[in-house]
């Protein structure tokens, strides 16, 4: 995989958080991670198509979802991740990956284009991704741990 691949997609995220309320979010750390992904709680998949191809996946537990879900939602209180609070991070998942497609584009790389979200819900899950290799960044989000995972080739 591209290391140039990556830095389009994590641009976008640090841009669109704190477009939904968030005001801090740091880098905390990167790994190299199998083609094989154990899901923390909850995970948004979005498949990408065209001159690269595989998925950008958004990780976290249910209770920093929750967490997640209630900044989004102004502060209303997420004691369980129905219908709403799924709906809010599926949209943040699809805002950044959209927004990643008009980085690629600024840098002269056209014909991205994305899936619709895919919420996985369960713990310690398996996900098998169609690449042997994804990179997984961790990030503190007003406290709240991320991990975005990028799979293309």
């Amino acid at each position: 995989m591209d290391v140039n691949a990556i830095n389009p997609i994590l641009d976008a995220f640090v841009n669109i958080l704190p477009q939904l309320g968030f005001q801090q979010i740091d880098k905390k750390g990167v790994k190299l991670e199998d083609g094989v992904l154990t899901n923390p709680g909850l995970i948004i998949n979005i498949g990408v198509m065209g001159p690269l191809k595989g998925a950008i996946l958004i990780g976290m537990t249910v209770d920093n979802a929750k967490m997640f879900a209630s900044k989004m939602m102004m502060g209303m209180e997420v004691t369980q991740l129905d219908d709403l609070a799924q709906s809010a991070i599926s949209e943040m998942g699809n805002m950044v990956c959209a927004n990643a497609c008009t980085n690629f584009s600024q840098e002269g790389m056209s014909g991205l284009d994305i899936s619709p979200p895919t919420l996985l819900m369960g713990k310690d899950a398996k996900i098998k991704l169609s690449v042997p290799k994804a990179v997984g960044v961790t990030f503190s989000v007003d406290g709240i741990e991320i991990i975005v995972y990028v799979g293309l080739f």
